[in-house]
């Protein structure tokens, strides 16, 4: 089974706690404070495997956690931070946020690695927040929630060579004669439904990686038929062999199909019409290939024309050294991964960083609650023991420097009325 999209959940795990002690040591008396820091929780990281070829796993493992920190220690000892979690990854992957349609990486080499969720910091213990007016503060942070989101994971075939063209010219036949591969062959529409992979070996000394992608028909560019599901992959070639049936055995025209492959290719991405291609003029054992193939060199007589049959051998070993001499003329494989990703996702590669004034917080009426937002508030909330005495004068105290006391009264809150923000709700008190 291949399996070329997922989506997942991944989590960060949250950092350790920070705790209040206190020195106990004879001989010292009015020990201080001596509570450590919790550790930070793990990090969610993608790496590349080259042994993987699908996302056939995610379809049975959808949710990622990493562990979270170890609290802190009395003595001043802090927690270990938390390992991180590492999920392999096939080569080819590219990861989005699903919520967002944030573009976060492309993993394409060996050993790649990307973090997708990122750990909570760890809490800090009560030493942290000793001064000259509190010098014993009985007060510790808890641990900082890990990141989390959902993610839309989409492979794109790796190969050195991609096969297209329409269902039935014999791309499946010409893959299983020229390598190990063993893709369903049949006399009928899509036989080829996922993308096949098969290691051509030309002599001694050079191979390939050959790709037989799934059928092309006309508005695949718009999702019609297998669309996308086969045009995605032909990103990552370095070289389309146009396979057409020229003996026009289904009752279309060779010189047609080609006009309509090429002209697919480009609605899906401008720049395939640029990639190297060679045209495998296929069924040339059929009666009447020979009359298409003189049409087609008359319709295109620039194109490098290769006559084949996939199923007698004829041609096949020409055609398999002119693949690997238009390979030797192009780019190595990890150039053109790197160009690919970076054409097909220039924004993350040519970031514009302006400063702009953040709005530190913004009050919004629920009903009858007022709804404090800010990310930096509700992480403050989120981390603040209020079990605690003084880590609760703390927060007001906070509250109070940035202004979000004022803010309130401004839009009219009073005495008794509810505040909330983050998971955190509490009266508003003068």
């Amino acid at each position: 089974m291949f399996v070329d999209q997922a989506k997942i959940y991944v989590k960060g795990g949250d950092g350790g706690n920070g705790i209040v002690s206190y020195r106990r040591e004879k001989f010292v008396p009015l020990g201080g404070p001596a509570g450590g820091d919790g550790g930070r929780g793990g990090d969610v990281v993608f790496v590349v495997d080259g042994g993987l070829r699908t996302l056939i796993d995610f379809r049975y493992q959808r949710h990622f956690k990493a562990e979270r920190g170890e609290h802190g220690k009395t003595k001043n000892q802090h927690g270990k931070s938390a390992p991180d979690l590492v999920v392999k990854v096939p080569p080819g992957t590219v990861v989005r946020d699903a919520d967002t349609g944030e573009f976060l990486g492309d993993l394409t080499r060996e050993g790649q690695r990307l973090i997708v969720a990122h750990g909570g910091r760890g809490g800090r213990g009560n030493t942290r927040f000793a001064t000259e007016a509190n010098k014993a503060p009985d007060m510790a942070e808890k641990g900082e929630p890990g990141e989390e989101r959902n993610l839309l994971l989409e492979l794109k075939v790796l190969a050195d060579v991609g096969l297209v063209g329409f269902p039935s010219v014999g791309k499946s036949t010409l893959l299983s004669a020229v390598s190990a591969a063993r893709p369903k062959v049949g006399a009928y529409h899509f036989t080829t439904l996922t993308p096949e992979l098969g290691v051509v070996r030309v002599d001694e000394e050079r191979s390939f990686v050959l790709a037989d992608l799934p059928g092309l028909i006309e508005g695949a560019h718009a999702g019609h038929g297998l669309g996308h599901e086969f045009l995605r992959h032909v990103e990552r070639t370095r070289v389309i062999v146009h396979v057409l049936d020229i003996a026009a055995t289904e009752g279309r025209n060779p010189v047609e199909d080609y006009r309509v492959i090429r002209a697919e290719l480009e609605a899906y991405d401008p720049r395939l019409s640029a990639r190297p291609e060679l045209i495998a003029a296929n069924k040339m054992d059929v009666p009447g290939a020979e009359e298409h193939l003189a049409a087609f060199r008359a319709a295109y007589p620039d194109l490098p024309v290769y006559p084949i049959s996939g199923v007698t051998g004829e041609g096949v070993q020409a055609l398999l050294y002119a693949i690997a001499e238009t390979l030797d003329q192009v780019a190595d494989v990890h150039s053109v991964e790197h160009e690919l990703s970076s054409q097909t996702e220039a924004a993350p590669e040519k970031k514009v960083y302006r400063f702009e004034r953040e709005e530190p917080f913004r009050i919004l009426r629920e009903g009858n609650r007022f709804v404090v937002a800010s990310a930096e508030l509700e992480k403050l909330v989120a981390m603040t023991n209020f079990a605690q005495y003084d880590a609760v004068v703390r927060f007001q105290r906070i509250l109070k420097h940035k202004g979000v006391d004022d803010a309130l009264r401004q839009r009219g809150a009073k005495e008794g009325d509810t505040i909330r923000i983050g998971d955190m709700e509490f009266d508003f008190v003068e």
